[in-house]
């Protein structure tokens, strides 16, 4: 048999194989369609019902806010004072709203040179805490920043460095800054990682480069291929980010295109990836799902307070939010044609407790609240993160009082004890959230602070007893060496 057919053979060996797994593959996932809008996963990753987080109680449209029709929004943005910054692509500008989604003002343009320039497609926005506006102009190719009057302060574009190619072609396409001015930029078509440059402007280095993720069998196809095969083949790249956010620390939450691995990221000033992963599963979005529907795709992360971040699945438009140690705490959202659910969704942010989803084609943002339920487990996570143990225990009580299948409340229950000292009480709710961890380290401790309190009699005891043994030798000692006299 000649080399050519004994490839042939195995080639068609390993697709019968493949074609023989798939539909085992197929009936093993379930997709969790049938649950509720809000659902959550247990320890067995089994889809559990669960009580809706959030409510949509409004639709915003351009007309409604009063600027005519929003076409293509790409991008939200919530400043600290609650204003809200919605950037319409399709229109060029930026509009403002305060936290009662009353119009402010528009951003269509700005002088530069003396002239008005204006914007093209742009597709990201920031604002900082002093108010400096940074907008990811891609058709212009250029990232603008604007003060807080919305005058120039400086364009960055064409950014020169022996770590670029000769070619490089610029194109922003979302931006975030931190407390120190530095810039990062995600490009379209760079899989090095964030763009970062300087508060002068000047691209530095990058950060958070993805590890390439191989397909097995598209690594196998290309072992058994040939030369000239493997040639014609996509050759395997990192995968691109497409989003990211920053928290107060400076820390970079992002989100990527890998299906496969962690899209999830956490990333710290060297690019480091430091994000928590304690939950059941790994923060990925949906666990269970259809293998002809795939697993979800990540396209917007926002991260507030106390580590809570909540992240946008775009393939089944969900929004699923995660605690600081990767615990999923709730999932809402959906594809439909009524309120509450997206056709496509492309950005989240939040105005206190109140969640924005922004919805690319139909041109509007639907505004979330929360019900009695996430209100007490936000405030549960909060009062945790923040040290308040005795107020964590409460909230963490009512939540599984509205919600026995939370397992990792449970959880948040046994920290709480832990943190007030009383190990005996924290090992029994570690146990229920099958927290083996937590369950070893309250174990010790309790067994510590058992040995502990009953030190003082242990050692009387031993006291007493080599003290009464010394004084019995002693004794019979003195007896023994007595002399009997007999008198005639």
């Amino acid at each position: 048999m000649t080399s050519n057919r004994k490839r042939k053979l195995v080639i068609m060996l390993v697709l019968s194989v493949a074609l023989l797994l798939s539909p085992i593959t197929g009936t093993a996932t379930v997709q969790a369609e049938g649950a509720s809008n809000s659902y959550n996963y247990s320890f067995w990753g089994n889809t559990v019902v669960s009580p809706d987080a959030y409510d949509a109680t409004k639709l915003l449209t351009g007309h409604n806010l009063g600027v005519g029709s929003l076409k293509d929004p790409s991008d939200l943005h919530v400043t600290a004072d609650g204003h809200i910054y919605v950037l319409d692509s399709g229109n060029n500008r930026i509009i403002v709203l305060d936290d009662k989604f009353k119009l402010l003002h528009i951003i269509d343009s700005f002088e530069h040179a003396g002239q008005q320039d204006t914007f093209a497609s742009p597709q990201g926005i920031f604002v900082t805490e002093h108010n400096q506006l940074y907008i990811a102009d891609t058709g212009n190719k250029r990232v603008v920043h604007l003060d807080e009057q919305r005058q120039l302060v400086q364009i960055v574009d064409s950014p020169q460095s022996e770590l670029l190619q000769a070619n490089f072609e610029f194109k922003p396409v979302r931006v975030v800054v931190d407390k120190a001015n530095r810039i990062y930029v995600m490009a379209t078509g760079v899989f090095d990682g964030f763009m970062e440059f300087n508060a002068n402007g000047e691209f530095t280095t990058f950060i958070g480069a993805n590890r390439v993720n191989v397909d097995p069998l598209e690594y196998l196809w290309k072992t058994l291929s040939t030369r000239e095969q493997r040639s014609q083949m996509v050759q395997f790249t990192p995968t691109e980010f497409t989003n990211l956010d920053i928290n107060d620390e400076g820390f970079i939450y992002a989100t990527n295109g890998d299906q496969w691995g962690d899209n999830i990221k956490k990333l710290n000033a060297q690019g480091t990836d430091i994000l928590r992963r304690e939950g059941y599963f790994n923060p990925t979005g949906d666990i269970r799902y259809r293998v002809t529907d795939g697993p979800s795709r990540m396209i917007d992360i926002d991260v507030t307070d106390s580590e809570i971040y909540s992240v946008l699945d775009s393939k089944r438009g969900r929004i699923f939010t995660y605690n600081g140690d990767g615990h999923l705490m709730y999932v809402f959202g959906g594809l439909g044609n009524q309120l509450g659910k997206f056709t496509t969704p492309v950005a989240i942010e939040r105005v206190g407790d109140q969640m924005l989803v922004l919805d690319k084609a139909l041109g509007e943002i639907t505004v979330f609240e929360t019900t009695p339920y996430g209100r007490t487990l936000n405030e549960a996570v909060r009062s945790y993160y923040r040290g308040d143990e005795e107020a964590a225990f409460q909230r963490y009580l009512e939540t599984i009082n509205m919600n026995a299948n939370l397992e990792f409340a449970y959880s948040g229950i046994g920290k709480a004890l832990l943190r007030q000292g009383n190990y005996g009480e924290a090992m029994k709710y570690f146990k229920e959230s099958y927290d083996n961890k937590g369950y070893s380290k309250a174990f010790l401790l309790h067994r510590k602070e058992i040995l502990r309190s009953y030190f003082p009699t242990i050692m009387t005891i031993l006291v007493t007893l080599l003290l009464a043994i010394f004084v019995w030798r002693k004794v019979r000692k003195w007896k023994g060496g007595k002399k009997i006299v007999t008198i005639e």
